[in-house]
């Protein structure tokens, strides 16, 4: 529960003491201010975001006299924020929503917060798949924060899929080239080096050979999926498939569509290749 109705018998335990674990946003309203009855709806879906981080502590005026005169309140709607026992920020009036949750904002935490946490611990674990979608749901909503940029580049470097990683490395200025974004470089430069594979060398050595060759070409892109290399064999399969839709009884599009329900919904890679599949196809 963390929207709590405040009296002079609870007021010391929710609005000081739990404002040392939790933000707590304090409301002193009254049923005949028209400006508090539309003020609370917001305040509670607010609160209703953050269970574990925000207490709505509404107090009525009409009911709670003393912690009126205690708060010194002189109209109503006011709103106080309190952190750590003390009052840091608060306002007077109808605000609109937006307004509300930019004053908010530097007391709660961000919204890609949780996901940056959590896979960090799945890369601890070194299962960077679970990772993966967590982190690119961060980069996007932290409008691309290079400290995330970099740890999704190292999550990828550590998958194998070294262009994505070496693309996203590529936008991180100097400024922000943190320890990770220097491990992230480190491991790329690794997955490089042991890139190729006997197995891929020859395959590589035959299809050069023999370009028009689709059944070196198929097993080519196989061998790169194999080895992290996603989108060489994706533009490879497609390759396939652009000069014979009826290869192998369809193989080459059975390919390219489990490799795209490998990488996942949302993934990047996949999105560009299934429109370029869905273009050959209509």
């Amino acid at each position: 529960m963390n929207i709590v109705d405040i009296t002079a018998e609870n007021a010391q335990q929710y609005v000081i003491d739990e404002s040392f674990k939790r933000l707590v946003v304090v409301q002193f309203w009254s049923g005949r201010s028209e400006g508090c009855k539309a003020l609370m709806p917001v305040l509670e879906t607010i609160a209703g975001e953050y269970p574990g981080d925000l207490l709505l502590a509404k107090i009525n005026t009409d009911q709670q006299q003393m912690l009126v005169a205690q708060f010194g309140i002189q109209s109503l709607p006011t709103v106080m924020i309190i952190k750590d026992g003390q009052p840091v920020d608060g306002f007077s009036g109808v605000q609109p929503e937006p307004q509300i949750r930019e004053l908010l904002e530097p007391y709660l935490p961000k919204a890609w917060e949780a996901d940056v946490l959590a896979a960090k611990a799945w890369m601890d674990e070194a299962n960077y798949a679970e990772a993966l979608p967590l982190l690119r749901q961060a980069h996007e909503v932290s409008n691309q924060l290079p400290m995330i940029t970099c740890l999704l580049a190292l999550c990828y470097a550590e998958m194998g899929r070294v262009e994505e990683a070496e693309g996203l490395l590529a936008t991180v200025k100097m400024a922000d080239q943190d320890a990770v974004y220097h491990q992230a470089l480190s491991v790329v430069e690794l997955k490089k080096q042991a890139a190729d594979s006997p197995e891929l060398e020859k395959l590589q050595a035959e299809y050069a050979a023999n370009p028009d060759n689709l059944q070196a070409a198929y097993a080519l892109a196989l061998q790169m999926n194999e080895e992290g290399q996603h989108k060489n064999a994706l533009e490879l399969l497609l390759d396939i498939f652009k000069r014979d839709r009826g290869f192998n009884d369809g193989a080459a599009r059975k390919a390219i569509t489990d490799i795209l329900a490998a990488l996942g919904k949302g993934d990047p890679l996949a999105v560009e290749y299934q429109r370029k599949l869905f273009t050959l196809l209509y």
